[in-house]
């Protein structure tokens, strides 16, 4: 005699009744592959909507950009060793983009140097040096400036600006240093900033470029980009000076501070930096700040970097074998 199936409580037969767990297990886990793969997509859209912005790994101003690496981004609890390792090799990076970096005004000695500081005050290194020619061919000594007639003066410095205040500044140190220095300018810091109108800044030039003694010279440009790269966040000139000094040996400042100046002059620019063609956009915090499109960034470089003319119309023998340009002198086109 056949025996019948057994049938449950609920009507459903032990024959029927697993291939129906079967089918229900299928459907829920093709129900939790379908619901993993829509979170993986949607994860996947999350993180490319939190993608850092990448910077060449290295450029530099003449060249496409290498491929893409994260832009260091160094947080609030930066190391000192890795601030101090992160700083120096900006400035490494730094020095060979710029080997024939030098003080960009024109002179043949500390008088010169520290008169065409003085005058660099709200204009550029350029005009100074354009104007510096008639100054020293008139009044070649601090004893000649000294005792020169202050309107004929102010009328060859009329185009720096400010000519008056620079006109009793230059005229000022040139009186101190004939009648306390023997005419001779010092070559001691303390002494730097007794003279009307040199302050540590000037001094630091002097110093530097004179006399081979180092000094950081903190200008407008070296405080942004200080800045920018997370050295320090002091604004007092002395603060940021005292900062960054701590970073680097004695015997790199006066190099460091070119390296940064003529970085800030030429690519770091105060409203529009080229970060696209900046050599050293993975090192630095601020990458993206400006424009990141490697061709247009090349339009925003100046002086040699955009193939420009330089700001010395004397310039070392070795800015010019680099393919740098004299500056045109005064009323040149």
């Amino acid at each position: 005699m056949k025996k019948e199936p057994t049938t449950r409580a609920s009507g459903a037969t032990e024959e029927t009744d697993a291939p129906v767990k079967k089918t229900a297990a299928k459907r829920t886990t093709g129900e939790k592959r379908t619901t993993g793969a829509k979170k993986a997509t949607a994860a996947k859209k999350a993180t490319a909507a939190r993608k850092p912005l990448v910077a060449p790994e290295k450029a530099t101003a003449s060249v496409k950009a290498a491929p893409a690496k994260t832009v260091v981004k160094p947080a609030g609890e930066e190391s000192r060793t890795a601030l101090v390792r992160r700083a120096r090799r900006i400035n490494r990076e730094l020095a060979e983009v710029f080997p024939y970096a030098h003080p960009e005004l024109d002179f043949e000695n500390p008088f010169q140097l520290v008169v065409a500081t003085v005058l660099s005050a709200q204009t550029t290194d350029l005009r100074v040096n354009q104007t510096t020619p008639a100054l020293f061919a008139k009044y070649p000594t601090p004893e000649d400036l000294a005792a020169a007639n202050p309107e004929e003066v102010e009328e060859i410095l009329r185009p720096t600006g400010f000519f008056r205040a620079k006109t009793r500044s230059v005229i000022g140190l040139s009186k101190v240093l004939a009648e306390d220095f023997g005419g001779e300018v010092p070559g001691r810091l303390e002494d730097l900033v007794k003279l009307p109108g040199v302050g540590r800044k000037t001094a630091f030039v002097v110093l530097g470029n004179a006399f081979g003694r180092p000094g950081i010279t903190v200008d407008t440009h070296f405080q942004r980009l200080v800045r920018r790269w997370r050295w320090t966040e002091e604004t007092d000139p002395d603060k940021i000076e005292a900062a960054v000094g701590a970073l680097f040996p004695k015997s790199d400042w006066t190099d460091l501070s070119h390296h940064v100046i003529w970085h800030g002059r030429r690519i770091c620019h105060a409203r529009k930096p080229a970060c696209g063609a900046c050599p050293i956009a993975p090192l630095c915090p601020a990458y993206g700040e400006g424009e990141t499109d490697p061709e247009k960034a090349k339009k925003l470089l100046k002086y040699e970097k955009g193939g420009l003319p330089g700001q010395r119309l004397k310039p070392p023998q070795a800015y010019l074998d680099a393919g740098g340009r004299p500056a045109p002198p005064l009323g040149a086109g």
